[in-house]
């Protein structure tokens, strides 16, 4: 099954006031509701619409239109009324004196010479740009959008639809997170599903196999902790002793991209003595005995021992507990499958849970992610191209937009000449901070004739932007919230008026559509006007309805819903392959080049020349290039670092806090020292993320090495970030 994009995925007045947050935060429960009622302090439902697991339900306290509170939702039962770090610092994200307020250009680009304009300015300039370049190329492709994952909130795809509106156009297509894996979870079970993430409390035994979600899935710790307290033990695999692997029973430090290998020891293990799932294995999947025999012939335990550095007793131990203790847990983090074999690796996974019998079970699963809840209307993306417009022939005289790889975008813009890109279109993304190669992203942007981004600060993309529009953040516009990861929906609520004179993505999209078809009478379709909670009311439907509970979003404004879907995948037996099992050799994976099997293939290795892997995960405090700027975050996290082996340090003659300089072929990274132990002697570590006023950043050495899947459900493959070789040198 394919997954498609649309089924994914102040003033100082208001700052001094934000203030009061910290004597606020200090209320007890009957206090706030004293205080409530002699300050009036009005309250509303939110929440969280950055990419991230837990999707917090959020209640968002207002005085006098000052937004001086954001906690917990208590009625969502999966975040259960508390934040992570990053939601309490929303007051600083709102009222940041760093904020974007009015549309600004820069003259000339890069120089950081910026100008503040007026909205109409804004728009005409934009607009008149796309009418030359339509009657230039006589088509819109030469405008090309890249947007992705800044705000998950379903209105805005409306950013797709404002490209629709305009003609058929350039697209970054992919995505950078997790591609690998949702393929081979739809290679094996024909899409992604996970069981509820509460269910995990029902577990006896749970692998968080690169997962910390100690940092990036907090609110699924409770549940894990329950099961813990029933008996059930942890364990945790990961190249790096991160938070989350502290907190284990069982910690596994594993050599990078040879998670598949370390499966498929177990699988041998598990084979030898027989302890598979026969009956369950059987007669829910297909191909599995020809998948046993590959097990049986080629792996061997001291071959899993070598190639993942883990002992061979260590293996025996995690495939006995994991085959004899019912039911048992899988958690794949999205950072295993950033390598050229991660989907691949991923397969091997599912295969293990299949041959033990814990697909389909409370407390079992091979969880990784899901969009079962995300059956939306999509209005305010699906907007029609204006009549006439021409874009890439397909059949029977029709048209489409031209796609270009998320993951390789400055390569494959710069190589587009029929017709070449001229204009871009930045939202909800940071490309110049988040992109591999960024020197390459850096000479892609200085091409464009004209880029527009839209945002809330002045991040590195906006640095080299010509304009830039002032974003609203969730708190000052309606929207609607699903999770990848667990199951609950809620309704997010304007409780403050947007800051300045910022604007939802949906409002600019009007406001260009007015400004091009007062140029040019019909080259733009999106309305001109509407109500923004209007539009979030258009994004229901009977199927979300019945899904919630629900007879209208209002019902919404009472609390977030949880669906009314089973809390374990697969239960039902029910695949969505072609043959409806559980596809252990698929058919689909052989076609698209990839091996039919779930068999080992060879890791991408070091050089001679660029000995040291280098690895740059999730950060803590923030999320991608999102609040690490903050005030508060920049004090509880000032500086990068790199985190290095002390053999590894000593080596080089590098001490603590020593300044290191990280290169290869493509570019460098300077950057301080700390010298840790939570890593191994050949990996070094650094947490993407941008910080203010800062030049780092970790993908000036990253390639556009592509994942070995993604295509089948994303359209393009995934990304390799992990297979990343460089060499140190004390700077």
């Amino acid at each position: 099954m394919k997954i498609t994009r649309r089924q994914f995925i102040g003033t100082a007045a208001a700052v001094t006031a934000s203030a009061g947050l910290f004597s606020f935060n200090m209320l007890g429960k009957a206090d706030k509701a004293v205080a409530d009622t002699e300050s009036k302090v009005q309250i509303f439902r939110n929440v969280c619409p950055r990419n991230c697991y837990d999707t917090c339900a959020q209640i968002s306290y207002v005085e006098d239109g000052v937004l001086k509170k954001v906690e917990g939702d208590p009625k969502s039962t999966y975040t259960n009324g508390k934040l992570f770090l990053k939601g309490y610092n929303y007051t600083r994200r709102v009222y940041s004196p760093d904020r974007i307020k009015y549309p600004m250009k820069q003259v000339p680009r890069g120089s950081g010479n910026w100008e503040r304009i007026s909205w109409d300015e804004a728009m005409n300039t934009i607009a008149e740009k796309i009418l030359e370049l339509k009657k230039r190329y006589g088509s819109t492709l030469p405008i090309c959008m890249n947007k992705y994952s800044g705000n998950f909130g379903i209105t805005h795809y409306g950013i797709e639809g404002t490209m629709s509106s305009i003609g058929y156009t350039t697209r970054a297509v992919g995505t950078p997170c997790w591609p690998a894996g949702i393929d081979a979870q739809t290679y094996d079970f024909g899409t992604i599903i996970n069981n509820d993430p509460e269910d995990l409390a029902n577990s006896n035994y749970i692998i968080l196999w690169g997962s910390n979600c100690a940092w990036t899935g907090i609110h699924s710790l409770p549940f894990i902790m329950k099961a813990r307290e029933r008996g059930a033990k942890i364990v945790a695999i990961d190249p790096i002793l991160t938070s989350t692997a502290s907190k284990a029973d069982l910690y596994i430090q594993i050599k990078p991209s040879t998670d598949g290998a370390l499966a498929l020891g177990m699988a041998k293990y598990i084979l030898d003595n027989d302890l598979v799932d026969w009956e369950y294995a059987t007669a829910n999947s297909i191909g599995f005995e020809e998948w046993v025999d590959y097990v049986r012939k080629n792996i061997t335990l001291d071959w899993a021992a070598e190639k993942t550095g883990v002992p061979k007793d260590v293996i025996i131990q995690l495939a006995r507990e994991y085959a004899t203790t019912k039911p048992a847990a899988i958690w794949v983090g999205y950072g295993m499958q950033r390598h050229t074999n991660g989907g691949q690796n991923v397969r091997i996974i599912d295969a293990l849970g299949v041959m033990t019998g814990n697909v389909g079970k409370s407390g079992g699963g091979v969880n990784y992610a899901h969009l079962e809840t995300w059956g939306f209307n999509y209005h305010a993306m699906s907007m029609p191209v204006p009549e006439g417009s021409v874009g890439v022939p397909g059949p029977n005289g029709t048209y489409s937009d031209r796609a270009v790889n998320m993951n390789n975008f400055a390569a494959e813009v710069q190589a587009l000449t029929d017709p070449p890109v001229k204009m871009l279109w930045i939202a909800a993304r940071n490309p110049v901070s988040q992109d591999p190669d960024t020197n390459d992203i850096i000479k892609m942007f200085n091409s464009m004739e004209l880029v527009v981004t839209v945002d809330s600060f002045f991040n590195k993309t906006v640095e080299l932007s010509d304009i830039v529009l002032p974003a609203t953040t969730h708190f000052e516009d309606w929207d609607v919230m699903a999770s990848y990861w667990h199951y609950w929906v809620g309704i997010n609520q304007r409780a403050i008026e947007p800051m300045y004179e910022a604007k939802s993505d949906v409002e600019i999209a009007m406001a260009l559509s007015k400004a091009m078809n007062a140029l040019e009478p019909g080259s733009c379709t999106y309305p001109t006007e509407g109500d923004p909670e209007e539009w979030v009311a258009k994004e229901f439907n009977d199927g979300i309805h019945s899904m919630l509970g629900i007879s209208s979003y209002k019902d919404l404004l009472d609390g977030p819903r949880k669906a009314k879907i089973s809390p374990v995948a697969w239960a039902d037996g029910q695949f969505r392959t072609p043959s409806g099992k559980i596809e252990i050799r698929c058919e689909r994976a052989a076609q698209n080049g990839l091996p039919a099997l779930p068999v080992w293939v060879e890791e991408l290795k070091t050089s001679a020349q660029y000995p040291i892997r280098f690895m740059t995960p999730h950060p803590q405090h923030g999320i991608h290039s999102q609040f690490q700027n903050l005030d508060w975050m920049m004090a509880a996290n000032p500086e990068p670092v790199v985190e290095i082996h002390p053999e590894l340090a000593a080596q080089y003659g590098i001490g603590e806090g020593d300044m290191v300089r990280i290169y290869n072929e493509l570019g460098e990274v300077k950057i301080k020292a700390h010298l840790t132990r939570t890593t191994s002697p050949d990996v070094i570590v650094s947490y993407e993320a941008w910080y203010k006023d800062s030049p780092f950043n970790v993908n000036y050495t990253v390639k556009a090495i592509p994942a070995d899947m993604g295509k089948l459900a994303t359209g393009m493959d995934g990304i390799a970030f992990h297979d990343n070789f460089v060499a140190i040198e004390k700077a």
